[in-house]
């Protein structure tokens, strides 16, 4: 395959010296944030400008957090940095970390799809930068998945959480530059914000059509196929059911101790749902849900990329479990995000959760959502 050579923000920085040349600059990254070279983002503005402060996202700034774990503020052994956790009991800049800061700069690689927390960390700081008056400096990166499809619901923001914040469709479609320039206007953050734009980029691309390395971003995503998949079977994160953590294939296995392999890949293949296979598999995960327990379950395999429908799938296999192991599956209890169950914070809505619709009509139902989101995404892309 020839592959496209495509640009990050990062490798195109020096045409945009303007913007850092002479200013105090804080940084919000992670090992997803290299040049085409694989060199630390962290270092080359290091070397470059005055970096003053490091802000670390979920699984911190140097990815030695597991999902869900605290970050902590510290010093950062290589540079000497202060590092300041925005993933831990605050997720907003204070006056102390933006003491003395002229710029906050942001360079983080997401995956394209709403339950994602990086995304809310950049809003997040977006709203801060709007409030302490900074300017905010976006690298942007591709959307692994493209830029001409989306799927999925649009998040109602009763359900609104750090793994949802906007009402966006799932998988939506938009780099994270485009994305930024969306909720700047369409949400009202008003922040002082300028796009360091990707070159050799265009909508239709995957990643795997690009010349770019993958960067796991984040510890469960080893794969761009994962990515691929994550839409829709990330929702097991809500139940009790485990989405394959602690195996080498997360959120492509799936299972737990008390399911019938064959009889789950059986019900799930008999949909003939479009771009996957389902196979039993038998796994005994090394952490997380039911660690160190054999657990039955399956495989999803992609066979035509293009016409999966990740969420669409993931709400099949969460009816399908419903269906078949009434007296063992569960939906998590509400957690630290508030009162509704964690499912309903990923999902957007209690309507899966509580099988208010057949599958049918709540499928139906996202289309109208999804058309007048497909024409309001138009209006901030960078990309043709």
């Amino acid at each position: 395959m020839n592959k496209q050579n495509v640009y990050n923000g990062i490798d195109v920085i020096d045409k945009y010296d303007h913007l850092f040349r002479d200013k105090n600059i804080g940084l919000i990254t992670n090992p997803t944030g290299v040049n085409k070279r694989l060199q630390s983002t962290i270092d080359i503005i290091n070397s470059k400008y005055r970096l003053k402060a490091l802000f670390a996202p979920e699984h911190g700034v140097r990815g030695d957090v597991q999902a869900g774990g605290e970050v902590d503020s510290y010093t950062d052994k290589r540079t000497g940095l202060p590092v300041y956790s925005l993933y831990g009991k605050t997720r907003e800049f204070t006056d102390e970390m933006l003491k003395g800061l002229d710029l906050i700069v942001l360079d983080i690689q997401d995956i394209g799809t709403r339950y994602y927390t990086y995304l809310y960390t950049m809003a997040y700081a977006m709203e801060g930068c709007a409030r302490f008056g900074i300017p905010f400096v976006l690298l942007d990166r591709v959307n692994p998945l493209g830029g001409d499809r989306i799927d999925g619901n649009i998040l109602d923001v009763k359900f609104r959480s750090f793994v949802g914040n906007y009402p966006i469709p799932v998988r939506y479609g938009l780099t994270m530059g485009e994305l930024a320039c969306l909720f700047n206007k369409e949400f009202s953050i008003d922040c002082d914000l300028e796009i360091v734009k990707l070159e050799g980029w265009n909508r239709r691309l995957y990643f795997d059509e690009t010349d770019l390395l993958w960067v796991n971003p984040s510890p469960n995503i080893p794969t761009f196929e994962t990515a691929i998949l994550y839409g829709g079977t990330c929702l097991l994160e809500g139940t009790n059911v485990s989405e394959g953590r602690g195996t080498t294939k997360p959120f492509e296995i799936l299972g737990a101790p008390w399911i019938d392999a064959y009889e789950l890949s059986e019900a799930m293949n008999s949909y003939s749902l479009e771009g996957v296979l389902f196979r039993p598999v038998y796994f005994t995960p090394s952490f997380s849900k039911h660690q160190g327990h054999l657990c039955g379950g399956i495989q999803v395999h992609i066979t035509e990329r293009d016409s999966i429908r990740a969420f669409e799938m993931g709400i099949r296999l969460i009816y399908v479990l419903m269906d078949l192991y009434k007296d063992k599956f569960e939906f998590l209890p509400p957690g630290q995000e508030g009162i509704h169950p964690f499912f309903d914070h990923l999902a957007g809505t209690d309507e899966i959760r509580l099988r208010s619709k057949p599958y049918e009509e709540l499928i139906d139902g996202f289309a109208t959502d999804l058309n007048a989101f497909s024409e309001l995404k138009g209006k901030y892309h960078l990309y043709d």
